[in-house]
């Protein structure tokens, strides 16, 4: 059994890692939940763009999120790439440069939606379009797919990771194998759609992403409030102990 020795800057690195971990979730379910859910309507280009003017301070914190969002997952694969590069540096690589990837998409979600407050802005410049055109283009820029175009960049990152959680014994190796297929399912799902778009109504988009969220919120309390474990007890030598048996 190999043993991958831990030191304190991957120590340090593993609470960054959990603390990251529930931090851009938070993130996320802030800016959707708390904020999206209240200004998109679904089919309606008008009230969604009225929605947005009548509060578009609330519209800015969204970018805002999605920005502290983005650098939230630098955070996070940089402290994965600390603990999990001894296991195997040029997965760690691999896994740390899909991941920021996916955070790109996130940079690009939030500058599609500052065109969106260009757009609706009624400057001087813009009377030469009618009011519903530019009401559609500022929809069309809300619901741009960038997240679904990322996502497959994001499940790639993580079953990388899980598989080297696996490896290492770092944490439950039970957690690990669930970060693997909840990780590989959400890839799996994610290029489903991309390639057939009609794979949304055989599987609803929440059940996507889902299981990996809760693999990672587990992996966060698990690393704050326990931290690295041993990643192995090296197996005795029968042959040196029967020598010594013999010797005695």
């Amino acid at each position: 059994m190999t043993i991958y020795h831990i030191d304190e800057s991957q120590r340090k690195a593993a609470k960054v890692v959990g603390f990251s971990y529930l931090f851009t979730v938070a993130i996320v379910v802030l800016a959707y939940f708390g904020i999206q859910t209240r200004l998109m309507v679904a089919g309606n280009a008008a009230q969604t763009a009225r929605n947005i003017m009548a509060h578009e301070g609330l519209f800015r914190i969204n970018i805002t999120c999605d920005l502290i969002y983005c650098a939230g997952l630098v955070v996070l694969l940089t402290a994965l790439y600390v603990v999990l590069k001894p296991v195997n540096r040029s997965l760690a690589l691999v896994g740390a440069f899909w991941r920021l990837v996916y955070a790109l998409t996130w940079v690009v979600a939030a500058l599609n939606f500052v065109d969106v407050l260009r757009l609706l802005s009624g400057a001087d410049y813009l009377r030469v379009f009618e009011a519903d055109r530019l009401q559609a283009l500022a929809r069309l820029y809300v619901g741009t797919p960038t997240y679904g175009v990322g996502l497959p960049f994001y499940g790639l990152a993580s079953t990388v990771c899980s598989y080297l959680w696996f490896k290492s014994n770092y944490i439950p190796r039970a957690l690990a194998a669930w970060g693997v297929i909840s990780s590989g399912w959400c890839m799996t799902c994610a290029f489903a759609f991309i390639i057939f778009p009609n794979f949304a109504k055989v599987v609803n988009p929440w059940w996507f992403d889902t299981p990996m969220a809760s693999f990672e919120i587990a992996t966060a309390f698990w690393l704050l409030f326990k931290g690295l474990r041993p990643s192995g007890i090296a197996k005795p030598d029968k042959a040196s102990d029967q020598a010594q048996a013999d010797a005695a």
